[in-house]
């Protein structure tokens, strides 16, 4: 499978602003088992994730109605992610795509041969014919993604990290991989208040190189108050 080069990480003010070099933001020798950002990032994470799976629950409840009344199928959608040190887990969603997702993917892909090419560029498709009505919604607002809540609970995600991606599109990342394997994926990232689908495959990936790089709690910090903002103006989300 090709490899992917990243591209350089200039051009958005979003980087500046939030990924400054942060002197000891690598966890030395003694700490090199860990995640990275130890027990305060852990910490963090769990509390957040607690207040907001409390403050939510009845949103997430409502949502899930939707997605049961909408279309056939199971609520939510458990898909195999790679994680801290190359372990799988299975990363939680809202479904939002027709039960049948697969056969319908292969026979867009078939008689489509532009959007064949999207596929394989960035395992993406801007126009898909899998999602249904109510997950455009979902995924345009990022509510989808709200029961990873439980995947940050269990250790499997964190708060902010890289994008969690399946086995096979891990392996095109090349050597970036290994900066993505240094730290549990995250709920929302660099890569979501970048400009997300405006952003290409390569600049995703220089996204997770440079969070992971240039980490800091505080720029966990600043990534969640402008997760919000840059879910209502962007678009959708794998």
């Amino acid at each position: 499978m090709k490899t992917i080069e990243t591209e350089a990480v200039h051009g958005k003010a979003t980087f500046p602003a939030l990924v400054r070099p942060h002197h000891g933001s690598w966890p030395g020798r003694a700490h090199k088992d860990a995640p990275m950002g130890g027990w305060t990032k852990r910490s963090l994470d769990v509390a957040v994730a607690l207040v907001m799976l409390v403050v939510l629950s009845p949103l997430i409840a409502g949502l899930a109605l939707l997605v049961y009344i909408s279309s056939p199928g199971s609520v939510f959608f458990r898909h195999s992610r790679v994680g801290y040190q190359n372990r799988p887990f299975g990363c939680l969603k809202l479904r939002t795509m027709v039960a049948n997702a697969d056969e319908v993917l292969e026979q867009h892909l078939q008689l489509c041969p532009d959007a064949r090419d999207e596929w394989e560029q960035t395992k993406k498709l801007r126009d898909d014919p899998r999602v249904t009505p109510v997950g455009h919604v979902l995924r345009k607002l990022s509510l989808d993604e709200l029961p990873q809540l439980y995947n940050v609970l269990r250790g499997e995600m964190s708060l902010v990290g890289p994008r969690p991606v399946p086995a096979d599109e891990l392996r095109r990342y090349g050597k970036s991989s290994r900066f993505y394997l240094r730290t549990r994926p995250g709920i929302t990232g660099l890569w979501q208040v970048s400009g997300r689908n405006d952003t290409t495959y390569k600049r995703r990936i220089a996204c997770d190189r440079a969070y992971v790089t240039h980490f800091s709690t505080a720029t966990d910090i600043a990534i969640l108050a402008q997760t919000l903002p840059a879910a209502m103006r962007s678009g959708e989300t794998s």
